[in-house]
């Protein structure tokens, strides 16, 4: 028998024998095996270190700027394909958020005796133990059955909340990770490819102030983005009572909340181009969590549902009594708008009132205004939450007070960017108009006494040539 193996494995075909075919087979096998191997490798760890937060240095694909009135005409670069890094040092101090000044962390930040919050340690990634075949880089590829079983198939009781993009239900995914899926309202002029690609774009935008996009479904005629769940409620249900069982919100958890917002903004607006105009700031899009860190939601999804210029000018954007006045007559918004719905904002943290309430004297319905009359007639006290069991000092309010006026401004080109915002509140000082600002302003307060005069006279000189 060892002789009949022998003749066989000797036996040829063409120049080889059939063992050395065999050899051959073997090593060409064990090569592609190897290869293999290593490429799979390759790809996990590619798949790991894309799944963390995307350093700011790297840049991912955004295929169009979001449509928008440019208001700082020495800007440059505006119709960029990529996310750049503008100022490496401002925007790492923006995207980590900065130490908080003073020493609001070590205070309350709730009026009821409530246990003091964890502090924050390094949580595992909330799409650990879901399927690898469905990872995309920076996030997750949900199916719709996915998100079925996640909200009890899209039941009513699931529903969280509801707006102007879609309904929002909680879920809970087969890893046990609690996350908030948006049901988009449909787009039906946009193509699959069109909404991965701006999915992709807000997926890879990270800030710790920023609700994080875990990943998305599209599927038929469904479009929907699952978002980490925030379980501490929005500013708005704190300050208007939804919260109340949880206590009050104190001074300086409010001031924490609202520079946290401003950081996020500021890196939207400025830490990267194209830069993200969010068009719908109100105090129900600022989540928080445990530890009443803001986390800013909503960011990119006027540009997910089409809202090109024109898009933007037939459709209602943002919400009534946040929006800038400037909304009325050009029909667009842009990053100063969002400073001005940010200053109504946190006159709403200071004052505990909504921007507009008709159950108020008429004096008192629209917020702004009123706050603008009580500020001229230094009555500051009065303007303060009442369910505040423990009140701002007097620079303190002053400080935020000017804070929020200077960003109401009716001139848009007199607000600030929201970096200075962030400054302002975090500074000791109060936040004054730098000194060509002031300049202009009393030159221009100069120049209009003057032409008033000049007027007074000549109707004086009229009046002496008729007697």
């Amino acid at each position: 028998m060892t002789s009949q193996l022998k003749r066989t494995l000797t036996k040829r075909y063409g120049v080889l024998e059939l063992w050395e075919i065999i050899v051959i087979a073997l090593f060409a096998a064990f090569i592609v095996i190897l290869v293999l191997s290593v490429w799979l490798s390759f790809r996990k760890k590619s798949k790991r270190s894309n799944a963390t937060t995307l350093p700011v240095t790297q840049s991912p694909r955004f295929t169009e700027e979001i449509k928008e009135i440019s208001v700082d005409h020495g800007s440059s670069n505006n119709n960029g394909t990529s996310y750049q890094t503008l100022d490496e040092k401002f925007v790492e101090d923006i995207e980590n958020g900065d130490k908080f000044s003073g020493s609001l962390e070590k205070k309350p930040l709730v009026g009821s005796h409530l246990p003091p919050s964890t502090p924050s340690t390094t949580a595992p990634s909330p799409l650990l133990g879901l399927p690898e075949v469905s990872h995309i880089g920076w996030g997750h590829w949900f199916t719709l059955r996915d998100l079925q079983l996640a909200t009890n198939h899209f039941s009513k009781e699931s529903i969280i909340g509801d707006g102007g993009y879609g309904v929002v239900y909680h879920g809970t995914l087969t890893n046990k990770t609690p996350v908030a899926v948006k049901k988009l309202l449909n787009n039906p002029g946009q193509a699959d490819k069109d909404f991965r690609v701006e999915v992709e774009a807000i997926g890879h935008v990270r800030h710790k102030n920023l609700v994080r996009l875990l990943g998305y479904c599209v599927e038929g005629t469904h479009r929907m983005l699952v978002y980490e769940y925030m379980n501490n409620g929005n500013l708005e249900q704190w300050l208007h009572g939804d919260m109340i069982h949880k206590g009050h919100l104190t001074w300086e958890a409010r001031i924490k909340v609202l520079v946290g917002t401003a950081k996020a903004l500021a890196y939207l607006h400025e830490a990267i181009e194209p830069k993200v105009v969010h068009r719908d700031i109100k105090s129900s899009n600022i989540l928080m969590d445990d530890n009443f860190d803001a986390k800013l939601s909503d960011f990119g999804l006027a540009k997910l549902l089409g809202a090109d210029s024109n898009y933007v000018s037939t459709r209602v954007m943002g919400t009534f009594g946040y929006v800038a006045p400037e909304y009325a007559n050009s029909g667009l918004l842009n990053e100063k708008s969002d400073v001005y719905s940010y200053g109504v904002v946190l006159l709403e943290a200071i004052t505990g009132r909504y921007p507009v309430d008709y159950a108020r004297p008429k004096e008192e319905v629209h917020m702004v205004e009123w706050l603008k009359l009580m500020v001229q007639q230094k009555q500051f006290e009065e303007v303060v939450d009442k369910e505040l069991e423990i009140k701002p000092t007097t620079s303190e309010l002053k400080r935020a007070l000017l804070t929020a006026l200077r960003c109401v401004d009716p001139d848009a080109d007199k607000r600030p960017k929201m970096s200075q915002v962030a400054r302002m509140l975090e500074s000791d000082e109060y936040p004054v108009m730098p000194r060509e600002e002031r300049r202009r302003r009393r030159n221009q307060n100069a120049e209009t006494h003057r032409e008033s005069t000049d007027t007074n006279k000549d109707n004086d000189i009229t009046t002496d040539a008729k007697i």
